[in-house]
């Protein structure tokens, strides 16, 4: 596993003595996060890897996948649903084709378009991967939090993705 050190990500002279002002909190708070999420994101992988499963990007799209009606999207609305650039998103559709877990198909109404459509092996692999990451969710993450603080980190960070996204927050 990658070793990460948080002071790489924020050069912060503060005085947690004198207590930091606000700017100051949320760039640690953003250094924080960043570390944690490429940790925790190394740990699920290596935990993935360890059961003989792929990655957890596989998983992302294979849910995003799932959770549509009919089990397809355009490779667009992919994109906006997985945390993938538009290169690694066309990429990573090709490796789940190739397993055949994904297919693609050629959208009816407009011959240009495409969509990643999810296959019965793919639902059954999305299935398997589920137990594992579950799993490392809550040993990596849930368990270090109380209910209270893990309710506080999901309407923090619902308030930075909506105001990230350009959508009105909820707190408005």
């Amino acid at each position: 596993m990658q070793r990460y050190e948080s002071v790489l990500a924020f050069d912060c002279n503060c005085n947690y003595n004198a207590g930091m002002a606000q700017q100051d909190s949320a760039r640690h708070a953003w250094a924080v996060f960043l570390t944690a999420h490429a940790v925790l994101v190394d740990a699920v992988e290596a935990r993935l890897a360890k059961a003989g499963l792929p990655t957890l990007a596989w998983y992302d799209l294979l849910w995003a996948l799932e959770r549509a009606g009919d089990g397809r999207r355009r490779m667009h609305e992919l994109a906006d649903l997985v945390v993938l650039s538009r290169s690694n998103l066309t990429r990573l559709v090709d490796r789940l084709e190739k397993a055949r877990v994904v297919r693609r198909v050629r959208s009816e109404d407009d011959r240009r378009g495409a969509y990643a459509e999810i296959t019965a092996e793919g639902r059954k692999l999305r299935r398997r991967m589920w137990p594992v990451y579950a799993v490392a969710i809550d040993d990596l993450f849930g368990a270090h939090l109380t209910k209270a603080e893990a309710e506080s980190v999901g309407r923090a960070l619902r308030e930075v993705l909506a105001a990230a996204r350009g959508e009105n927050s909820a707190a408005e």
